[in-house]
């Protein structure tokens, strides 16, 4: 096999290695329908074929937006990328504005759509967008063309040769694809990436990740349009592993169970819910049942990898393993050992209490600028470390700045932002990208973050105060869902939280309190407000007193992306946040 130097290439690669049967697998009307390895190269050189005949030239772009990962889009991915044009994935729940906005600065001319509800926002907003010449769907929709057209169009093969002949002239250091960054404030950045940003994370990152070449099985079902899901995914082409598509995140523990996958992504927010619901579980159990149930939880809390809190430990923890976790592994589908983490700092308690059950939550740190992987976590050789984001991968470099500014240098690094040169020079200087990233390197090489710059304020008595970290160490409580502090130019830190709604409920009830029906009547209920209010001073007790939170108000609503309060990767949209809930932060701070 020549060496791998372009995203196509990677299909390739699996069919001369593997040649699996399931290489890309879909739950269609209820059934998983498979898609063979030389099925997938095939049909993509269908899709070239058909593209071409469409007047396809190199340096085209072609956007894809999908509401979920399916075999399609990975189809349509390598099929536009062999001939030298890009793909522009975007993500579905973003407003039409920005489906405008990104369709426009991108110049797509054509777009492909998954389903009826996106294909409603681009129709809305085509008028808009002189350069789109039409639109294709995977589902079959009246009145749309659909990508089934594209197959019919491809199946002559008689240009084969002028697909193998751009695919020829596609280099490693030309544009792959522009991934428009959700942001929390602003219009979104068209990040650039070649073919050799993305190959180098994807082998640079390859060896952390233990594979059983060619018998692994992933569950994929974070935002393909997010560099992270999709970088992953070249991953397990590399290493000829199933990739089985989740239906949604609704549906993620039916599909776990159906699946029973060895591996798949996670970030913290879904890992938390899993736990959520372990736990009420857990809470529903009586007598002895109950009491081994906690004894369990007691002993992963204290976790500590490669033996290191003793014998008598493992021998408790050996126990623990054999008759209460043993249960989570089955739960979540018997096979899964291994869950790598990104997009946002995991708590430290979840990462011991998973790996106590034998389910390894690896996690790793990067941004869409760098491909997306600096560093990750890996259990083998001693490379993993509660608490921080691993080692940094195979030739990349991070060095530490004057201000605690993580910045980043290696062949994973961005060509640049699409059209803006301004921000391309600020972001990347000496060939380092200034990750905004607060972080620091301890003694054995493992990297930990501690905050975004741009996120760390300062109070009106000049103390910084550094808002992840006291998020973090909050949301450990089963009372807390969301929280964000706030405190810019302020006399001290406060913060909204949004309740763990269901947990509260649960809570209610045993204690045999009436909360109400509606989250405005929960989050004005005082016994609620005093019980939140003893979570906030035991976790403040860890924090110097210019930290601690000495305010705080509920929301009556539930923090989610579709309402504007988190990015599609599940952070926090600060200026959002902060402008839903204006009225709070004046009540909070004048006493209102």
């Amino acid at each position: 096999m020549n060496t791998i130097t372009r995203l196509f290439d990677f299909p390739y690669h699996q069919l001369q290695k593997y040649n699996i049967a399931d290489a890309l697998v879909t739950k269609q009307n209820g059934e998983w329908i498979k898609t063979s390895t030389q099925e997938y190269v095939d049909k993509a050189n269908t899709i070239s074929r058909a593209l071409l005949r469409l007047g396809i030239q190199k340096n085209d772009k072609i956007a894809v937006i999908s509401s979920n990962n399916r075999t399609e889009w990975h189809i349509m991915d390598i099929g536009i990328l062999q001939l030298g044009a890009q793909n522009i994935p975007i993500y579905p729940t973003i407003s039409e504005e920005d489906y405008q906005y990104i369709l426009n600065h991108s110049e797509a001319i054509y777009c492909i759509v998954s389903d009826e509800e996106v294909l409603k926002k681009v129709n809305a907003i085509k008028h808009n967008v002189p350069k789109l010449k039409a639109i294709y769907s995977f589902n079959p929709i009246e009145g749309c063309q659909n990508w089934s057209e594209l197959h019919d169009l491809g199946k002559d093969q008689s240009n084969q040769d002028v697909v193998e002949d751009r695919k020829s002239a596609v280099r490693a250091l030309d544009l792959a694809t522009i991934i428009y960054t959700s942001g929390t404030t602003g219009k979104p950045k068209g990040v650039m990436l070649s073919h050799n940003n993305i190959v180098s994370n994807v082998l640079d990152s390859a060896n952390r990740i233990p594979f059983e070449e060619g018998k692994s099985r992933a569950l994929s079902f974070l935002p393909i349009c997010h560099i992270y899901e999709r970088m992953v995914t070249y991953i397990y082409q590399f290493y000829g592993c199933s990739i089985y598509f989740g239906e949604s995140i609704e549906k993620i523990s039916d599909n776990i169970k159906e699946v029973s996958p060895t591996v798949m992504t996670g970030v913290p927010r879904l890992i938390e819910k899993v736990y959520e619901k372990i736990i009420a579980k857990g809470s529903e159990l009586t007598g002895i049942k109950r009491k081994l149930f906690f004894w369990a939880i007691d002993i992963g809390l204290k976790y500590e990898p490669y033996g290191a809190n003793g014998f008598l430990y493992e021998l408790e923890l050996k126990l623990a393993r054999k008759l209460i976790f043993s249960k989570w592994k089955a739960g979540l589908g018997g096979k899964l050992d291994l869950i790598v983490n990104g997009s946002a700092a995991l708590q430290p308690r979840l990462a011991r209490i998973f790996a106590a059950a034998e389910i390894n939550i690896m996690e790793g740190y990067g941004l869409s600028e760098t491909s997306p992987v600096i560093a990750v976590n890996d259990m083998r050789n001693r490379g993993f470390k509660i608490g921080t984001v691993g080692r940094m991968i195979d030739n990349v470099t991070v060095k530490i700045a004057a201000d605690g500014e993580i910045l980043c240098k290696g062949p994973n690094v961005m060509m640049g932002y699409y059209k803006d040169e301004v921000l391309t020079k600020e972001a990347i200087v000496d060939d380092y990208f200034h990750t905004g990233d607060i972080g620091e390197i301890d003694s054995e090489g493992f990297l930990k973050i501690t905050d975004r710059k741009k996120e760390m304020f300062k109070t009106s008595g000049g103390k910084y105060i550094a808002p992840q970290l006291l998020e973090n160490a909050m949301k450990q409580s089963r009372f807390i869902g969301q929280i964000m502090v706030i405190g810019d130019g302020q006399k001290m830190p406060a913060a909204f939280i949004q309740p763990n709604f269901e947990f509260v409920k649960e809570w209610a009830n045993i204690h045999k309190i009436n909360l109400g029906e509606s989250y405005d009547s929960i989050c004005s209920n005082h016994q609620l407000i005093e019980r939140i209010q003893k979570e906030i001073d035991m976790v403040n007790e860890k924090f110097g007193n210019w930290e601690k939170i000495k305010r705080f108000e509920l929301t009556p609503d539930v923090w989610s992306v579709d309402g504007g309060h988190l990015t599609p990767t599940m952070k926090l949209k600060r200026k959002v946040v902060m402008e839903k809930y204006l009225n709070l932060f004046h009540k909070i701070y004048e006493g209102n």
